[in-house]
């Protein structure tokens, strides 16, 4: 009986080590996430033109894959954290820069889009 329950409770502690998922890092997925909102708002609002917004997605990109390698090998150091948070920080800047550059997408006017045209306006 005893045995039976040595085998049992080392199976079970076997297969969970095996399952172990990649470590979190929630604080990084947030940012990431609030990050990702901020891009999405500033090219919906006009803040951001194409180009700023395709620049800024391929930075919250890299970040990411950042991210991907910091977790391959199972383990997230301190030094790895600090890392990405720097990588974050600098696409944060990035990111209030290019939405209070005072560039604008404006929408288009001329024949056909019911905007006034005329300098009286």
């Amino acid at each position: 009986m005893k045995t039976a329950f040595v085998t049992t409770l080392l199976v079970l502690v076997a297969s969970a080590a095996m399952a172990q998922s990649p470590p979190a890092t929630p604080r990084v997925d947030a940012r990431q996430e609030r990050q990702d909102q901020r891009i999405d708002q500033g090219q919906a609002n006009g803040q951001l033109n194409t180009r700023e917004t395709r620049r800024l997605d391929r930075q919250q990109a890299g970040i990411e894959r950042a991210e991907s390698k910091v977790k391959a090998d199972g383990n997230v150091s301190a030094r790895e954290q600090r890392r990405l948070q720097q990588m974050q920080n600098h696409a944060g800047r990035d990111i209030r820069r290019q939405k209070h550059d005072r560039q604008r997408v404006f929408p288009p006017s001329g024949p056909g889009t019911g905007a006034n045209t005329s300098p009286g306006g």
